[in-house]
C-alpha cells in the first residue's frame, strides 16, 4: 500500500527521514519493521527529522513505540520526543514527550492543525546520563487526514482507542470473517461486509449488576468543536444503557449522548455536538443491568468541525473575557450606581512610579479607596458573561500600596446571572507591597456567569490603593495548562536558564534568584513572571565597575523573514550601567548590536521589543555592564522569541532623572 508522506513502517528504508550525524545514529531493523537507538555508543540523543511536509487539512500523527529499560526509576529518564519544526520558526515546538518503558508497542495520537506552512517532524530520542542500558523503538509513524478521535477500527492499533479493563465486561474487536471469532453480527459498518471490524460488548460474562465496559479514545491535542457521529447497533433483552461521556485531564466525566430507546438490529447513525476546547478523552460507555443478554456494538466514529445542529453559534472566545487596559475597559464595566470604583491611570514617566504590568510604560486599573470619606468603601468591575459547564482559568496581576491589614482588600466574586448570588472564589491574603503578583483561580459553572473584582477598606484610617492588570482567562484548569508544553522560544527562568548559558569572562556573571536583591535601592522587588519568580541579574557588588556578564542563547535556526523578540528589563539604581543585546551569526566573529540602554531607567519592569532577521544561524547575548557604584544591579526576565515582525512599537523611557513631584498619575 501506498503511504502517505511522512508516514513509514522502516521495512525497507527510513522513506525519507534522516538523522542527525552530530548525535547518536538509529539504526534500521528491516525485518522486524522498526529503527532504534540504544545506549551502545556514547552520546546523548539521537535525532530523526522527517522530509518536508504539507498539510492544508487537519490531519492525525499515530506513532508506535516502545520504550525499553533497565533503571526503575531515574532522575534523568530515557524519553522520546517529538517536535513540529515549521518553516521561519527559530525553534521547534514539543507535541507529546514520554517516557514511561513497556513490555510492548505503544500508540500516541497527536492532532496536526491544519497549516498553510511547510514543516517537519522531528523525533527525538533523549538517552538520559545514567549508566543504565537503554533503547527506544519507533515501529511506524502514519499521518492521515483526518481527526485523531476518528476510527473505523479496522487497523490493529485501533487507532488508539482503548478498552479499560474489566474483569467481567470489555469492548471487542468483532468481524474480521475469522472462524473462531466471535461475530455476533454477520456485517461491520464500514465495508458492509464479513470481512470487516467493529468494537462490541456483549453481556455473556456479565455477574454483577450496573458492571460498565468503558471504550477511551486518545486524548484530543488541539481545541476542536464540532460533531462527532458513529454508528451503533443495540439489541436487548433487559435494559442496557449506553452513554458518551467526555472527560478532562482533571478527571470530570460530561454525558453528552445516550441511547433513548430499544433500537432495530441494524446500524443506526448517532449524531453530538462536541466541544473540546482542552484536553480531552471520548468514553463509550456500556452498563448491564441484568445478565440476561443482549449486546452493543459501535463502528465508523468521526468528526466534522460543524455542529451537527447547524447551531451557527461561534465557539466562546476566551480572549474576550480579558484585558491588559492599554486602549480601554475592553468588557469590562462598572455599576454606575456603584460610584467611581476603578479608574483607568497611567504613570507619569518617572523613575519612582511603579508602572503597569503589560509593558511598564502603559495603563493599569486603580481603585483609590483614599478619595473616599466614607469606610466600607466598595468599587466593584464586572467582567462579561461566561457561559455555563466549560472549566475556566482566571489570571489577573494586582499590587497593594498602603494598608496596613491587607488580607481582604481585594476579592473576586463569581456572579451567576439567574440567581443574584455571589460566591466568593478568592481573596488576597498577603502579598509584597508594590509588587505586581499573579494570581490564578480556576472555576466551573453550570450556569452562565461573571467574574466580579471587588476592592474595599473596612475602616476610614486603613484605605489604600489595589491596582489590577493584565487579566486573562482561559479554557481548561489552571494545574492543566501548567501541564501543558511551554511554548517554544519561551524563557520565563522558573525552572532553568532554558536556552541560554553563561559566558564566563572574568568574574562577572549572572545570577538567577527570586525576591529582592540584597543592595538597598536597587534591582527588583520580585520577578516579572508571577512577582515571586525567578529572574536573571547580576549583582554589582560581586563586580567592578565596567565588568561585562554574558548571557548566550544557544545557536538559533536561521530562517528567512523578520523575528521579534520581547523581554522584560529592570534597570533601577543610581549607580545603573549598560544592558545590551547583541546578534552573533554563525561563522562570524561579529556581535551585531541590536539594542541598548544606559543608566537608572525606572522601578518597573520594562518591556523591550526587538525586531532583527537572520537567514542563518545564530545566537542572541544580553550583555550588562556595571555601572559606577553598588546600586546597579541589572536584571531581565520573561524573554519570548516570535515569527514575524513585531506587532507594537517599544516606548522608551526618558533619560533625565528627577520628577516634579513623586505622586503624579495621569488618569
Amino acid at each position: 500500500a501506498l503511504l502517505s508522506p511522512g508516514s513509514c513502517t522502516f521495512e525497507d528504508s527510513a522513506c525519507g527521514y534522516q538523522w542527525d550525524y552530530a548525535h547518536l545514529p538509529w539504526t534500521l531493523h528491516g525485518e522486524g519493521h522498526y529503527i532504534s537507538v540504544d545506549t551502545s555508543y556514547e552520546g546523548e540523543k539521537a535525532v530523526l527529522s522527517s522530509p518536508d511536509l504539507y498539510s492544508e487539512e487537519w490531519s492525525c500523527v499515530r506513532l508506535i513505540y516502545q520504550i525499553a529499560t533497565t533503571a526503575d526509576t531515574s532522575p534523568d529518564p530515557t524519553r522520546l520526543n517529538l517536535y513540529l519544526r515549521q518553516e521561519g520558526e527559530s525553534f521547534d515546538r514539543l507535541l507529546w514527550s514520554a517516557k514511561e518503558p513497556s513490555d510492548s508497542w505503544l500508540i500516541a495520537s497527536l492532532d496536526l492543525t491544519n497549516s498553510t506552512k511547510k514543516y517537519k517532524l522531528v523525533l527525538e530520542g533523549e538517552m538520559g546520563q545514567d549508566k543504565k542500558s537503554a533503547s527506544i523503538a519507533v515501529f511506524e509513524i502514519k499521518i492521515t487526514s483526518g481527526y485523531c478521535v476518528e476510527c473505523d477500527f479496522e487497523e490493529n492499533h485501533l487507532c488508539g482507542y482503548v478498552n479499560r479493563w474489566n474483569p467481567n465486561v470489555n469492548w471487542f474487536v468483532g468481524g474480521g470473517n475469522i472462524r473462531n471469532s466471535q461475530s455476533i453480527l454477520p456485517k461491520d459498518h464500514t465495508l458492509n461486509s464479513a470481512l470487516g471490524h467493529y468494537m462490541y460488548v456483549d453481556s455473556v460474562y456479565v455477574k454483577h449488576f450496573q458492571e460498565v465496559a468503558q471504550l477511551i479514545s486518545p486524548k484530543t491535542t488541539a481545541p476542536i468543536s464540532g460533531c462527532l457521529s458513529f454508528y451503533y447497533q443495540l439489541k436487548q433483552e433487559s435494559s442496557i444503557v449506553f452513554t458518551v461521556y467526555l472527560r478532562d485531564m482533571s478527571g470530570f466525566y460530561e454525558e453528552i449522548w445516550k441511547t433513548d430507546s430499544a433500537l432495530n438490529a441494524d446500524w443506526a447513525l448517532a449524531e453530538v455536538d462536541f466541544n473540546a476546547p482542552y484536553p480531552m478523552e471520548v468514553i463509550f460507555e456500556v452498563a448491564f443491568n441484568s445478565a440476561k443478554g443482549g449486546y452493543v456494538a459501535l463502528d465508523d466514529i468521526s468528526f466534522t468541525p460543524v455542529y451537527c445542529s447547524n447551531q451557527t453559534g461561534t465557539p466562546f472566545n476566551p480572549a474576550n473575557a480579558g484585558c491588559n487596559f492599554e486602549e480601554d475597559l475592553c468588557n469590562f464595566y462598572q455599576d454606575q450606581k456603584d460610584g467611581p470604583g476603578w479608574s483607568r491611570v497611567k504613570v507619569k514617566r518617572n523613575v519612582y512610579r511603579t508602572g503597569d504590568h503589560t509593558t511598564g510604560f502603559g495603563y493599569y486599573l486603580l481603585a483609590n479607596t483614599k478619595f473616599t470619606s466614607q469606610p466600607g468603601y466598595i468599587g466593584r468591575l464586572y467582567g462579561p458573561t461566561l457561559p455555563g459547564n466549560l472549566q475556566f482559568c482566571l489570571r489577573f496581576y494586582y499590587a497593594l500600596y498602603g494598608f496596613f491589614k491587607m488580607s481582604g482588600t481585594l476579592a473576586v466574586y463569581i456572579f451567576e446571572e439567574n440567581h443574584v448570588v455571589q460566591e466568593k472564589i478568592w481573596s488576597v491574603l498577603d502579598s509584597p507591597k508594590g509588587v505586581w503578583t499573579q494570581a490564578e483561580i480556576s472555576f466551573k459553572k453550570p450556569m452562565p456567569c461573571k467574574v466580579v473584582f471587588v476592592s474595599w477598606c473596612k475602616s476610614f484610617w486603613d484605605c489604600g490603593l489595589v491596582a489590577l492588570d493584565d487579566v486573562s482567562l482561559s479554557l481548561g484548569s489552571c494545574q492543566a495548562a501548567d501541564l501543558l508544553l511551554p511554548s517554544p522560544g519561551e524563557c520565563t527562568f522558573e525552572k532553568d536558564e532554558c536556552m541560554f548559558t553563561q559566558k564566563k569572562r572574568g568574574r562577572g556573571s549572572w545570577h538567577r534568584k527570586r525576591g529582592p536583591t540584597p543592595t538597598s535601592y536597587t534591582g527588583p522587588k520580585g520577578d516579572h513572571t508571577t512577582g515571586v519568580g525567578y529572574y536573571m541579574y547580576i549583582e554589582a557588588s560581586n563586580m567592578v565597575y565596567g565588568q561585562r556578564a554574558y548571557l548566550v542563547s544557544r545557536s538559533l535556526r536561521g530562517t528567512s523573514g523578520k523575528q521579534c523578540l520581547t523581554f522584560f528589563y529592570h534597570m533601577y539604581g543610581a549607580g545603573t550601567g549598560l544592558l545590551s543585546v547583541y546578534l552573533k551569526k554563525e561563522g562570524d566573529d561579529e556581535e551585531i548590536p541590536l539594542w541598548r540602554r544606559t543608566g537608572e531607567q525606572s522601578i518597573s519592569w520594562l518591556r523591550g521589543l526587538i525586531e532583527y532577521e537572520s537567514d542563518t544561524n545564530y545566537q542572541i547575548i544580553f550583555e550588562a555592564i556595571r555601572g559606577v557604584s553598588v546600586r546597579s544591579d541589572t536584571a531581565i526576565d520573561d524573554i519570548l522569541f516570535q515569527a514575524g515582525p513585531c506587532l507594537e512599537v517599544e516606548e522608551i523611557q526618558f533619560s533625565s532623572g528627577y520628577p516634579d513631584s513623586l505622586n503624579e498619575i495621569e488618569y
